[in-house]
């Protein structure tokens, strides 16, 4: 049974937009799903199905096998937690540890429960120093965590996350990347997240959809997406940049075995460079 399945998920926007089309997508437990693809190709749209913020068109969400209804919306939000692209959007409260209290408090939990989840979710992504501070005086990386601090303070066993990259600097970048991995330890839980910077992918995830025009057109490993370089350029997508190399080394006659991440590639360079000068 897989944690989210969609079965040809369709939705159209008011006045007859079509923004997704045939949409078949799974979310086994314990795993890291990313979702390329460029502006617009309906990754945003496809999220918010995954906890009835949107109702299809037509087709199906499927919750741990159970489609979302109203009588069970209130559980699957608990069970998918979703940070938008722009933390703004979701930060509401006076203090960051306030704003991260907020959806517990809102489940109706008891003062000390509410208490531990938020000091849980403060210390899982690293800002229990800020816990005092004034969210809106933050930096855009962290506000990033405060975001998603708030969606773990609700336990999910799925977390989507929404360009969680857009509009940090190269550190931020780095560090919130570090943070995925390492969530994917700690609790097992399940990182879905949406990105058109191609760069990032290998390092984190371990299966890949392709978005383009509402459609899925690409899905499989890091390995089997990023050999697709015809598919990709022809959606608005590039090669990460150690696959690009390595290809054109083979080109070139260098037999350098196929890399995806700076490890890999690392690894493969000294053994394609063993013995010479």
């Amino acid at each position: 049974m897989h944690l989210i399945e969609t079965r040809n998920l369709c939705y159209s926007y008011p006045g007859s937009v079509k923004a997704l089309e045939g949409i078949n997508f799974i979310a086994p437990r314990n795993s890291r799903i990313a979702v390329m693809g460029s502006n617009g190709a309906g990754k945003s749209t496809l999220f918010k199905h995954f906890n009835g913020i949107l109702r299809p068109t037509a087709g199906t969400v499927h919750i741990r096998g159970e489609p979302i209804t109203k009588a069970n919306i209130r559980e699957v939000r608990k069970f998918v937690g979703i940070v938008f692209q722009n933390p703004d959007d979701q930060i509401i409260a006076p203090t960051v540890a306030q704003d991260v209290a907020f959806g517990p408090t809102n489940l109706g939990l008891d003062e000390e429960t509410i208490h531990h989840r938020v000091e849980e979710a403060l210390r899982i992504t690293g800002i229990e120093h800020i816990a005092d501070r004034v969210p809106h005086h933050l930096s855009g990386g962290e506000k990033k965590r405060v975001a998603i601090a708030g969606a773990i303070a609700m336990e999910p066993e799925v977390l989507v996350l929404d360009e969680p990259t857009a509009g940090l600097d190269p550190r931020g970048v780095h560090d919130l990347l570090g943070f995925i991995n390492d969530l994917k330890q700690r609790s097992g839980m399940t990182v879905i997240f949406s990105t058109h910077d191609v760069s990032l992918i290998p390092e984190i995830a371990d299966f890949i959809y392709v978005m383009d025009k509402g459609r899925i057109v690409a899905e499989g490993t890091v390995a089997e997406v990023f050999v697709q370089t015809d598919l990709l350029k022809s959606v608005r997508l590039d090669v990460p940049h150690y696959p690009k190399l390595i290809k054109s080394l083979r080109e070139k006659g260098i037999p350098v075995s196929m890399a995806f991440t700076f490890e890999e590639a690392e690894k493969a360079f000294l053994e394609a460079f063993k013995g010479r000068p």
